[in-house]
């Protein structure tokens, strides 16, 4: 962390924006009996496997976690990958999940294996939104809206015993 680092947010508050996440994705999809949580690997997988866990304590809901692998360098030129046969997501929600949303690319092509087989519904969850959209990307759920500049970067650390948000 640099001297130009704020932190944004603490890991009692990650965990807090996880678990309300997990309780507005629970209200609008209680009619249904299964779930699947697609993180985007990295961050958005951990995220994802976090949502996952607080959905299973605070819901009847069978959750299963899938990765979806991106080259979020060169999504147009790479296969997106699940680790999940397609007969698996069939006629069900999704909730497609990343760290942060800057400009809404790597969420764009990560929809594309779901765009590929019939679900019943796609929805975004995001745990720090910068609102710089480039594509009509806007997420069902946010854990924390953050106006930034183009030049900053948010970092999320997850993992190696330190959870927090920080804004460089």
């Amino acid at each position: 962390m640099t001297a130009e680092s704020s932190l944004i947010l603490t890991a009692s508050q990650v965990k807090q924006k996880i678990r309300r996440m997990a309780y507005e994705i629970f209200e609008n999809n209680f009619d249904s009996k299964s779930l699947i949580i697609a993180g985007i690997d990295g961050h958005g997988y951990t995220v994802a496997e976090a949502l996952a866990n607080e959905l299973t304590a605070i819901s009847p809901l069978a959750v299963k976690v899938v990765k979806v692998t991106i080259d979020k360098t060169a999504p147009q030129q790479s296969d997106i990958q699940l680790d999940c046969d397609l007969k698996e997501i069939r006629k069900k929600c999704i909730v497609l999940v990343d760290d942060v949303l800057n400009t809404g690319r790597t969420f764009a092509y990560g929809m594309k294996p779901f765009l590929s087989t019939e679900v019943r519904k796609v929805e975004i969850a995001v745990l720090v939104n910068r609102s710089h959209t480039n594509f009509p990307i806007y997420p069902t759920y946010t854990g924390y809206q953050l106006a930034t500049t183009l030049k900053d970067h948010v970092e999320v650390r997850l993992e190696g015993g330190e959870t927090a948000v920080y804004l460089h």
